[in-house]
């Protein structure tokens, strides 16, 4: 099953058990995903579909914190959960030290040794972990490791 029809799937099951919390974030991202494929004229394939939801997800990160050093914590619960239902759609998350072991494998495939070659690392290393790390993460270890 595709990510596009899981989430109609998921938006008919909200419909029937009348979450309008889960209903609303999924309308949101079909929205978000149906603005693409107007503006590109084509229809998204599931590698497309991945980098709206995690676009969606990072947006809500970022509001999150912000919310959160504004003290509005009613408005972080409510994007935590948004958070959530998203997480739900994207690949298994990898852990700080399964991505740091891809990082030095790819830095050794790339034969990078100073921080004037991380254009090289990283562009061969973000296909790796599309979908499945943070980008600021990945970033990070990069830098620690070269």
């Amino acid at each position: 099953m595709s990510l596009s029809d899981r989430l109609n799937e998921d938006m008919k099951q909200a419909m029937k058990s009348q979450d309008k919390f889960t209903l609303s974030v999924i309308r949101m991202v079909k929205a978000a995903i149906k603005n693409i494929e107007i503006d590109t004229r084509k229809t998204l394939d599931d590698n497309e579909v991945l980098d709206v939801l995690n676009r969606e997800v990072k947006q809500r990160k970022d509001s999150l914190q912000e919310f959160q050093n504004a003290g509005r914590d009613d408005l972080a619960e409510s994007l935590k959960a948004e958070i959530d239902i998203l997480m739900k759609y994207l690949p298994q998350q990898l852990t700080e030290e399964e991505v740091n072991v891809i990082v030095q494998q790819t830095i050794q495939e790339v034969g990078a040794s100073s921080k004037a070659d991380m254009g090289k690392v990283m562009a061969a290393l973000m296909p790796k972990v599309k979908g499945r790390a943070d980008g600021k993460l990945v970033n990070q270890l990069v830098q620690q490791n070269l």
